[in-house]
């Protein structure tokens, strides 16, 4: 089964506990003190530690289970007291205990911790670096391929991007991968919140200002402009720019050129990605924005859609998020992420799955360890994605996902199936061989998604489309 080191300087109980270990079907190695349970670590692969908290000597139990939680790879422990406190509870979570339990500990709940750390283990080094170099724009939804593509379109041009999405879908993340794969990434990318500098300060964050300008101007700053000379200025938020300023950034973008308060006009060479959650043809009607500079921003639009659409994203994008931390879902929890509806978008997401991270000790984070807000109601079964869409193995959830695209393919085509083959992307001859393993060239087969009318005259769905 597993190696198992207990650690406790009372003899008795040291044995005790060997004893149950052992007939648990684990194998037990046991240590009298830290020094000595370190010394073991270094000798043995060890699964999971027991470890006492009160020992003589200068490695007591907070000192050894601070230097185990050192170790590269650390095995899952199990602070055992008789004498829990608050204090000694919180500092051995702190410190990266698995769990705090008090003695004496019973058979059943000894066999529970066990299980515990040993389902809870963390996942092996090299799963953790395939993670850590995920790239930062996450997505493999056909809306986003469709904003990636655009980035790989308009990268390497000087036109205005303007990206529009709701807050918190990643908007920043989308205008730092247009830097980041453009010819100007060697340059600096400069990111501004328009909507978080107070609008008399707007002026000088953006275009600079020199020496006694104003009052309180006592050096020369250069403005967000000149730090991006060369590179990217991203303007966040471009929709709650006041209009005073709004008159300023449209004259800066016709002529490239920057004033500085109280300074001289000086050309710039910048490439601006501006980003709104507003919607500004809307704010141009009521003329809380204008329309020139609006048209001059809505050059290259990118519509980023909010994560509810984005069902695809949900589980790589909660992935990444726990890529430094090494730990993964479970299947249940992928399935509450997907069925949760994310008004807050990725940024929620990211919260949730980091919060998860930080709680849960072990490896894994269950269905459980997800902390949703209470009152948001989650997707229903037939909204998007089947509430147990993840439940079972693997190769049953393939075999769902294969027969519901399958299933919509034909319906789409009318039970064409050279057409149907088409829109899949796949040979008609295995089209041929999936209907049959699916049951779904069988008259009065539901092709509703899951399972809605009849393939149709086995014969004609052959046919070729006319024309």
């Amino acid at each position: 089964m597993a190696t198992i080191l207990i650690v406790d300087d009372d003899r008795a109980l040291r044995e005790g506990l060997t004893e149950t270990v052992a007939d648990l079907g684990h194998t037990p190695v046991p240590a009298a003190s830290g020094s000595e349970a370190l010394a073991r670590l270094r000798e043995t692969p060890v699964a999971a530690v027991l470890l006492d908290l009160r020992m003589p000597g200068d490695l007591d139990g907070m000192a050894t289970l601070e230097q185990i939680c050192a170790l590269p790879d650390r095995p899952p422990v199990t602070v055992l007291t008789a004498f829990a406190s608050p204090a000694n509870t919180i500092e051995a979570m702190r410190l990266g205990a698995h769990d705090h339990l008090t003695k004496p500990i019973g058979r059943s709940d000894l066999a529970a911790a066990l299980d515990a750390m040993l389902a809870h283990a963390r996942p092996d080094t090299a799963a953790q670096a395939a993670h850590a170099g995920h790239p930062g724009l996450v997505g493999s939804s056909e809306s986003m391929r469709r904003v990636q593509k655009t980035i790989g379109l308009v990268a390497d041009t000087a036109s205005t991007v303007l990206i529009r999405g709701e807050t918190g879908t990643g908007k920043e993340e989308v205008a730092r991968a247009l830097h980041a794969f453009s010819r100007r990434r060697a340059r600096p990318f400069i990111p501004v919140n328009c909507a978080a500098v107070p609008g008399d300060q707007l002026e000088s964050e953006l275009f600079g200002h020199v020496r006694g300008a104003f009052a309180g101007a006592a050096a020369d700053r250069a403005g967000a402009f000149h730090q991006a000379e060369g590179g990217t200025l991203f303007l966040d938020e471009i929709g709650d720019m006041p209009a005073a300023m709004q008159a300023k950034i449209l004259r800066v973008i016709q002529d490239c050129v920057v004033t500085p308060l109280g300074g001289r006009s000086a050309r710039v060479d910048v490439r601006l990605v501006a980003a709104t959650h507003r919607d500004l043809p809307a704010l141009v009607a009521e003329g809380g924005f204008r329309a020139d500079l609006y048209y001059r921003l809505d050059v290259v639009p990118i519509d980023l859609p909010p994560l509810r659409e984005r069902l695809a994203d949900i589980v790589p994008l909660a992935e990444h998020f726990l890529a430094r931390s090494g730990k993964r879902l479970s299947g249940g929890a992928a399935s509450r992420l997907l069925a949760y509806d994310w008004p807050g978008n990725v940024r929620e997401l990211r919260n949730v799955v980091e919060r998860a991270a930080v709680l849960v000790r072990g490896g894994v984070i269950a269905a459980d360890d997800i902390d949703l807000p209470a009152g948001r109601p989650e997707r229903k079964a037939g909204d998007g994605l089947p509430q147990d869409w993840l439940s079972g193995d693997l190769p049953g959830a393939v075999a769902r996902l294969e027969r519901t695209m399958i299933a919509a393919a034909l319906r789409e085509a009318d039970g064409n199936r050279a057409r149907a083959a088409r829109r899949l992307g796949i040979q008609r001859q295995l089209l041929y061989a999936k209907i049959e393993r699916y049951g779904l060239g069988a008259p009065g087969t539901d092709l509703s998604g899951d399972t809605t009318g009849p393939v149709g005259n086995p014969d004609a769905s052959d046919l070729p489309e006319p024309g």
